[in-house]
C-alpha cells in the first residue's frame, strides 16, 4: 500500500493499525500490554533513542499523535494513547487500509494514477488497474462531451439511444477496457444489453 505522508493523519492511522495487529489477531491476552509483543517495532518506540535501532524514526509518528518531544514523558503518553486506541477499537477506522491500494487525499491518489499512466501492467494490483482504467475512460467522456458541446447533465436529458452517445460508447469500447455495464451507466444509456444492441447495429451498418 502507498501511504500519503502529507501530515494529514494517514501515516498515523496506518502505523496505529500495524501496532495494534497483535491485539486484533488475539496474540495478546486482555491483561497484556502491546509492548510485550516481541515481533513488532512498537516496543522500540517506547525505548530511549540510544536503545532503539538506528533505522527507526519515531519523531514523525509522535508528532502526528501531537506529542512534542521524544522523551520519557512523551513516550509514556504515546503508550497510553495506543492502549486507549486498543480499548476503543471497533475496526471501522481501518476499512480503507484493508481494502485499498492507496491511502490518502484524493489529490495524492490522482497524482499516483497519473504517474502510473504509462506503466500499468500485470504487476499492479487489479484495483489499481481498474481505477486507472476508469480515470482514462472518464477523460475520454469529458473530451467527447466538450467536442460535441454537451455538458454532463446533457447525458441525462438526451435519449438513451442518441447517436452521439453511441459514438462515445464506440470509442470507449475501442480505447478502454470498460464494461458495457459501466458505459451504459456513465452515458445514461439504460441497460448494458441496450448498449450492446446499439453497438452491434452500428457494426452491421459499417459492413
Amino acid at each position: 500500500m502507498v501511504v500519503d505522508g502529507s501530515g494529514n493523519g494517514y501515516l498515523k492511522t496506518v502505523c496505529d493499525y500495524v501496532h495494534l495487529n497483535p491485539a486484533r489477531a488475539k496474540l495478546l491476552g486482555a491483561e497484556q500490554s502491546l509492548k510485550v509483543f516481541p515481533w513488532s517495532s512498537y516496543p522500540d518506540y517506547l525505548k530511549a533513542a540510544a536503545k532503539r535501532p538506528g533505522w527507526l524514526r519515531v519523531n514523525r509518528l509522535l508528532g502526528e499523535h501531537r506529542i512534542a518531544k521524544d522523551s520519557a514523558v512523551g513516550r509514556a503518553q504515546f503508550e497510553d494513547r495506543m492502549e486507549q486506541r486498543r480499548a476503543a477499537e471497533d475496526g471501522r477506522d481501518y476499512r480503507a487500509i484493508r481494502r485499498g491500494w492507496c491511502f490518502g487525499e484524493k489529490a495524492f491518489r490522482k497524482e499516483l494514477l497519473e504517474q502510473m499512466a504509462e506503466r500499468v501492467g500485470e504487476y499492479h494490483y487489479a484495483e489499481e488497474r481498474q481505477e486507472r482504467g476508469e480515470q482514462k475512460a472518464r477523460g475520454i467522456v469529458s473530451m467527447e462531451l466538450k467536442r460535441i458541446g454537451w455538458r454532463e447533465e446533457d447525458l441525462k436529458r438526451r435519449r438513451k439511444g442518441d447517436a452521439k452517445k453511441v459514438r462515445i460508447a464506440q470509442r470507449l469500447r475501442a480505447d478502454t477496457t470498460m464494461t458495457l455495464k459501466w458505459i451504459a451507466e456513465e452515458l445514461q444509456m439504460g441497460a448494458w444489453t441496450h448498449v450492446s444492441n446499439l453497438l452491434s447495429r452500428q457494426r452491421r451498418k459499417r459492413k
